[in-house]
């Protein structure tokens, strides 16, 4: 159905004014000048084809067609209103759904979540398992992160530098390289092939090679020397970023999340 246009501009102007019975006292609740609540008020006049306020000895007062609008116009902006605080619920929510990539959720996120959730005993987590492009309204997420070269189309920061470094067994080990997609060998090159860089840093930990891989990913790995660092990490241009369109961003408990991931 098609919907009538409404001057809520205008609407909201003349609910004041009718409020204080005074263009004056309007214009300082709206934070305008009188002359400004004026010209609403004509224009809005103009458009109904009514008069809306007369000018007596003792003051502004409305006309019989203004006053009997008034009661409906009041009830509308308290369902608009409602309607405002229903939509802004979801801000103050206690869930959060997330997308990332499946090891970087075990050896990066989870731990990192745990801490958060217990500041925040409040806050409940879905965790969806994604490692391409994740279409936020299909998943109803509130958050991705993803491995590449930049937010892309949504707002996001970088989680630390785009780092990669190449590691093996503590012991030594095997030489073979073990490629995944985000560090992969040339079709018919030697060398085992995984799924993701995780993967690859198992494989590289029992010494079936040599990986490289996002230094953020093998950070807790090479400190409990699970992995050695095999040569200095080196700059790449993929990162890890969290990512989310605006209206998801600007909520409270996505900026909340974000600056603990990022502190």
């Amino acid at each position: 159905m098609k919907r009538t246009h409404l001057p809520l501009n205008g609407l909201r102007v003349f609910d004041a004014a009718a409020r204080h019975l005074s263009f004056t006292k309007a214009a300082d609740e709206l934070a305008v000048t009188p002359a400004a609540v004026g010209q609403q008020i004509r224009a809005l006049e103009d458009m109904l084809g009514v008069v809306l306020f007369r000018r007596t000895p003792k003051g502004l007062e409305l006309t019989p067609e203004a006053d009997k609008g008034l009661d409906a116009l009041r009830a509308g902006f308290l369902q608009f209103e409602e309607s405002v605080r229903a939509m802004q619920s979801g801000q103050s929510s206690n869930y959060l759904t997330i997308a990332a990539p499946r090891d970087f959720t075990a050896k990066w996120l989870t731990p990192r979540l745990a801490r958060f959730g217990a500041a925040n005993p409040d806050v409940q987590f879905t965790l969806v398992s994604a490692d391409d492009d994740v279409d936020f309204t299909e998943a109803n997420l509130d958050l991705a992160i993803r491995l590449a070269e930049g937010p892309g189309e949504h707002e996001g920061v970088k989680l630390g530098d785009g780092a990669f470094v190449r590691v093996g067994a503590p012991d030594g080990g095997a030489t073979t390289r073990i490629s995944w997609p985000g560090c992969p060998i040339a079709e018919g090159e030697a060398g085992l092939r995984l799924g993701d860089a995780g993967l690859a840093i198992d494989a590289a930990a029992i010494g079936l090679g040599e990986a490289v891989v996002p230094f953020l990913l093998v950070a807790g790995d090479l400190d409990s020397a699970r992995v050695r660092a095999l040569d200095n990490s080196r700059e790449h241009p993929l990162a890890y970023w969290l990512v989310a369109p605006l209206p998801q961003w600007r909520q409270k408990k996505v900026k909340a999340l974000v600056e603990a991931l990022t502190a």
